[in-house]
């Protein structure tokens, strides 16, 4: 019962409750900001690694360093 997906119904409903609480005119600007978070979103993600790829290369040139 719950394990078949989303159909066309169920996106059609979704459609219909969106468009009753944010309005035809506002639906733009609520994509926009959606479209907005999820870019940061997967910004910080991204920085997230190359923080941490950042932090394992300073560890080892410290290492490095004290061998030496």
């Amino acid at each position: 019962m719950f394990g078949r997906g989303i159909g066309p119904l169920e996106i059609f409903l979704i459609v219909v409750v969106v468009l009753i609480i944010f309005g035809a005119g506002r639906l733009p600007e609520v994509g926009r900001g959606i479209g907005t978070a999820i870019k940061e979103f997967r910004g910080t993600i991204g920085n997230k690694d190359n923080a941490e790829t950042t932090d394992e290369e300073k560890t080892d040139t410290a290492d490095d360093k004290k061998s030496d």
